[in-house]
């Protein structure tokens, strides 16, 4: 039967006939899986969406030779392991076919309602983003993912799922493509994995990738496991049972379950200690399930009667629970059979929350209500970060390192609880309690004890932020944060700020240029030429003639061509004549050919007190270098090149001098930077950024003044200047 036919009789409600094969038998299975804990699910629908997949993916094979539609069809056995209500399921059978198929989301919308359909559209999205892509790509693409899950976090949740199984079935696949995959998998999806709080799906996906990306190290830490399993053969089921028997004893009813930790949990352990594997005796892990809070706190304190503590390993997320919504008491101790152990205590409705994360939230019965009163904290966090980095890059970059971080717990004098990445600081606490704190703090608190801004925060501290109206970020913030928020927003300040202050001596430079041209300063006139310096407002262009990047004559010569071709007016020729002849009449040159063309070396920058040197150049005439500069080397075997020159009245005459300043990274700095040559009877004719780090810039500009004392008073003057670390005349 065609698809067209196919269609038309699920519209009808007609069955195609199939015989059973092993795919029947995987809907079969998957069918039973949802009937287990949604007994009223509309299965004619679900049957409907497993037709429409598996006649569209029709003679299509994965890379392994299996039939297209398996994929699908595991995807949705994943999902309904999560619990998931049936518009998830339907989403991760139709979830290919869109991209990979001739099925349109206006087939799925009138199947299905619009709400499957504007999940299989999520989904197909998603699977178009590349996101190991170069760092650029990867970055914007991640920032789309952020976007797109904002929306539904039941897109995300499918492609979880859909990536989870593609790792389990890697082994068909190219070398090259299965590292990329890999690769993508480890620094993206784990991570959000774990920010969603499904362990089962983290782990799984860690343990995949670091099976491709490392293989020899987890065969490793595999052979040294199963020896241990083989040197103490019965010792997981023997604690299990001296755990349950201590426990009951106390009158908790109560299940025990252990394992052994996954080769990545115990290889990322190894890598954060700092340790060999022979040093981390918690290789075990071992499960206490309750009926409730207080029994939580018995079990906790009838263990800890019973067998040592280890010191720093508790860990009380029941009173403190993590970002993704993870609750459970962890402790370590010397347990039976004097052996190092791991214990986890928690009620069965905290293990279904650790085992299935955000799906454990879903309600099929009332599904809309639960979404909007699961309010998800981490997708407010990304929107947030969003909203504060400058760009995908900055987005990427914060967001893997709020996703990584374990967390602190502190206080507010409130009373409220902040949650933050380990070491975390008082200015990451103020950016986390809202925006404006963080942009104003001045001082802080700490348990009532006043402490520098970048002291380390620890569990149980509380922490009152003092500000000030008029205080502004500090760059220097940045190098101690520990959280993205807080860099995203002191970078974002810092960056306002460099942007205003070159785009005042941008727009102070252009003037200056229509000035010169006796011109009238027309903004109305500059917005329409923007879009060919590759921008598109004023301030934008104003910034880049203010670092340099575009010259304020250029804008000018775009605006008046005829002016840069013919020299415009006759009281401008006759100005700019007089400018291109100053540098013959102020100089006394002996043996010069009358109309020799003059050329003031762009390499040292000679001025009236300095002693000179001409060199006759074919092509360029005259150029007059400092006494000692660099490139007169070139000419050393050239004697004849050599002219005796030397400076004559050059009266208010000014001439271009350079100098190299390094300013500290702090607003108002560019700002004082200008006043103060304007001030001392200078003009900067050209400014040019070069380096730039946390606590510095790095400017060289060209300065007209009269003669090397005028630039040498400029120079003592700004070394005075708070904002200024070295200043000094620079050549190249």
């Amino acid at each position: 039967m065609s698809r067209a036919g196919t269609l038309a009789g699920l519209k009808r409600g007609r069955p195609t006939s199939r015989s059973p094969d092993l795919l029947d038998q995987a809907i079969e299975e998957l069918l039973n899986r949802i009937r287990a804990y949604n007994p009223f699910m509309d299965e004619d629908r679900l049957r409907r969406a497993c037709e429409l997949g598996r006649t569209a993916h029709a003679g299509q094979l994965r890379a392994s030779g299996q039939p297209y539609f398996t994929h699908p069809v595991a995807v949705a056995r994943l999902l309904a392991d999560m619990h998931m209500d049936l518009d998830t399921i339907i989403t991760a059978l139709l979830h290919d076919t869109v991209e990979d198929c001739d099925v349109t989301l206006e087939e799925i919308a009138a199947q299905f309602g619009p709400e499957v359909q504007t999940l299989v559209d999520g989904v197909t999205k998603l699977t178009r983003l590349q996101l190991s892509a170069g760092s650029s790509k990867q970055a914007e693409n991640f920032r789309k993912l952020i976007v797109a899950t904002s929306d539904d976090i039941r897109v995300l949740l499918v492609k979880l799922a859909d990536r989870q199984h593609n790792m389990e079935t890697l082994e068909s696949l190219a070398e090259e493509k299965r590292q990329r995959i890999a690769r993508e998998t480890m620094d993206i999806f784990a991570p959000l994995a774990e920010r969603l709080g499904i362990t089962r799906i983290q782990n799984q996906l860690e343990d995949t990738a670091f099976a491709v990306l490392n293989p020899e190290m987890r065969q490793t830490l595999l052979n040294r496991l199963e020896f241990l399993a083989a040197e103490a053969e019965n010792i997981i089921p023997r604690i299990c049972q001296e755990l349950q028997i201590l426990v009951q004893a106390k009158g908790i009813d109560c299940q025990v379950s252990g394992r052994r930790k996954t080769p990545y949990s115990i290889h990322r352990k190894m890598q954060s200690k700092k340790v060999a594997m022979e040093q981390l005796a918690d290789v075990m892990a071992f499960r206490v399930i309750v009926p409730d809070i207080a029994a939580c706190y018995a079990t906790l304190g009838a263990i800890h009667t019973e067998y040592p503590m280890v010191m720093g390993r508790m860990k009380d997320y029941i009173s403190t629970p993590k970002r993704n919504g993870y609750k459970s008491i962890h402790t370590g101790v010397i347990g039976p059979m004097n052996r190092r152990i791991e214990i986890q205590i928690r009620t069965p409705e905290m293990h279904d929350v650790a085992e299935r994360g955000v799906a454990a939230h879903w309600d099929y019965k009332s599904l809309r209500e639960t979404r909007e009163a699961a309010v998800f904290g981490w997708v407010q966090e990304m929107m947030q970060l969003i909203e504060l980095s400058s760009g995908a890059e900055d987005l990427l970059e914060h967001s893997k390192m709020e996703m990584y971080a374990d967390q602190v717990f502190c206080f507010t004098p409130r009373g409220d609880l902040i949650s933050l990445p380990k070491g975390a600081t008082a200015v990451d606490f103020a950016y986390a309690v809202h925006s404006k704190i963080g942009d104003h703090c001045v001082g802080v608190l700490i348990n009532d004890k006043k402490r520098q801004l970048a002291t380390e925060l620890a569990n149980g501290d509380q922490v009152r932020i003092l500000t000030d109206e008029t205080a502004q970020p500090r760059p220097d913030w940045e190098e101690f944060v520990a959280t993205g928020r807080a860099k995203s927003a002191i970078r974002r300040f810092t960056r306002s700020q460099r942007q205003q202050e070159f785009s005042r001596i941008g727009q102070s430079l252009l003037a200056k240029e229509y000035r010169f041209h006796k011109k009238q300063y027309s903004e109305k006139d500059i917005t329409g030429v923007l879009s060919g310096f590759g921008v598109t407002r004023l301030e934008e262009l104003y910034e880049k003639i203010g670092t340099g990047d575009t010259q304020a004559k250029q804008v000018f010569e775009r605006l008046y061509p005829a002016l840069a071709t013919t020299g415009g007016a006759k009281k401008t020729t006759e100005k700019e004549a007089a400018r291109k002849a100053r540098p013959d009449t102020a100089l006394n040159i002996d043996g010069l050919s009358e109309g020799m063309a003059v050329h003031m070396a762009k390499c040292c920058y000679p001025l009236p007190g300095d002693e000179i040197v001409g060199i006759m150049t074919t092509g360029k005439g005259l150029t007059i270098h400092k006494d000692g500069c660099s490139t007169l080397t070139k000419f050393v075997s050239a004697p004849e090149l050599w002219m005796k020159v030397g400076w004559g009245q050059t009266g208010a005459q000014l001439h271009s001098g350079r100098i190299r300043c390094v300013l500290f990274n702090e607003p108002g700095a560019l700002a004082a930077l200008c006043t103060v040559i304007g001030q001392q009877g200078g003009n900067i004719s050209f400014i040019q950024l070069i380096e730039r780090s946390v606590d510095f810039f790095t400017f060289t500009l060209d300065i007209d003044v009269r003669d090397r004392q005028h630039l040498q008073s400029i120079i003592a003057v700004l070394g005075t200047n708070q904002y200024i670390e070295t200043v000094e005349r620079d050549s190249y």
